[in-house]
């Protein structure tokens, strides 16, 4: 008996079928595997439709600043400045920054740990940033209460902050103005991590009172905060992490002594340690219609990587 097979073009399916599909690769196999299969899956790759969320933080870890910038902006500019969620880590600038805030005007999640930006271009464009729900600054020493006030006063939809710090860095000056910006223009947040910051309990009780809303505070490893259990159970709903020595929660025992290391804390760590630049290594045959020197770019990321740490000059085919 015989059986008719009807075999469909793999370019019969819409854009946004085939970048749905390929945000479950790695940013590697998207950027220099994909393309090479053929040439609608590299126009694909090329537009809008992988790139509406885009995490890159495990790949940055070990790049230089430069290299990430330049990532970012490849990626930000191939999802028509619309992403949803934006993740980068490193060294990103006040420029880095600025084109964030200027091009990626739909952003509900910012996960920017460990960026270099300073509270003056924070306030410059935070009002740019207004769609934001979810905020990562956890890392960024040179941010501070201005840079927080600014967006609490523009990003009114915020309901969740993660600002945790360096657990070794205890004898540094006092963050209190960092919780009281918090509580006078973040009201609505619900989940709020400080862990390590250097922050008393007054600030803290200010936020417990200012956010209604709040369900989860976690600040384990903010060793000046005195929380009673008695006035948490006040605030129906509110779940308490820490601080250190309260007693309450097995969280609570975390020290930077102990054996237990941080993930957060074993990233800082790896990511202090200097990388040389990796060589660019430009694909000499792109494709014919249309990919140019962007798409070569992106291979140079990968190709350079993947030569200097695994002896193969581009990922396994998915």
């Amino acid at each position: 008996m015989e059986v008719d097979y009807e075999f469909r073009n793999w370019e019969e399916l819409i854009p946004d079928a085939l970048g749905l599909i390929f945000k479950n690769l790695t940013l590697d196999e998207t950027l220099t595997v994909i393309p090479r299969v053929c040439k609608f899956w590299g126009r694909v790759v090329a537009g809008p439709y992988c790139w509406q969320e885009i995490n890159i933080v495990e790949w940055s870890k070990c790049q230089s600043p430069q290299t990430i910038d330049r990532m970012l902006r490849m990626l930000v500019t191939r999802s028509s400045g619309l992403p949803r969620k934006l993740c980068v880590s490193g060294a990103l600038n006040d420029q880095s920054f600025s084109f964030i805030a200027d091009h990626a005007k739909s952003l509900r999640t910012l996960k920017l740990p460990r960026i270099a930006v300073s509270d003056l271009i924070v306030e410059q464009v935070a009002a740019k940033l207004s769609t934001i729900t979810s905020l990562d600054l956890s890392y960024c020493k040179t941010v501070g209460a201005p840079a927080l006030e600014a967006i609490g006063k523009h990003c009114k939809h915020l309901t969740k902050l993660r600002r945790c710090m360096y657990g070794w860095e205890l004898d540094k000056d006092p963050q209190d103005k960092e919780g009281f910006a918090i509580a006078a223009t973040m009201p609505k947040l619900k989940h709020l991590e400080l862990r390590f910051m250097r922050i008393s309990t007054e600030p803290v009780l200010q936020i417990l009172l200012s956010c209604p809303e709040l369900h989860l505070l976690n600040v384990v490893g903010c060793y000046s905060v005195k929380i009673d259990e008695k006035f948490v159970k006040n605030f129906s709903g509110l779940n308490v992490v820490g601080p250190e020595g309260s007693g309450w929660d097995d969280c609570s025992t975390f020290s930077v002594s102990s054996s237990y290391l941080d993930w957060d804390l074993m990233g800082v760590i790896h990511n202090e340690v200097e990388y040389d630049d990796f060589e660019e290594d430009m694909l000499d045959e792109a494709w014919e219609d249309g990919l140019g020197m962007e798409d070569g770019e992106a291979f140079g990321f990968y190709d350079s990587f993947c030569r200097d740490n695994a002896g193969f000059d581009w990922p396994p085919s998915p």
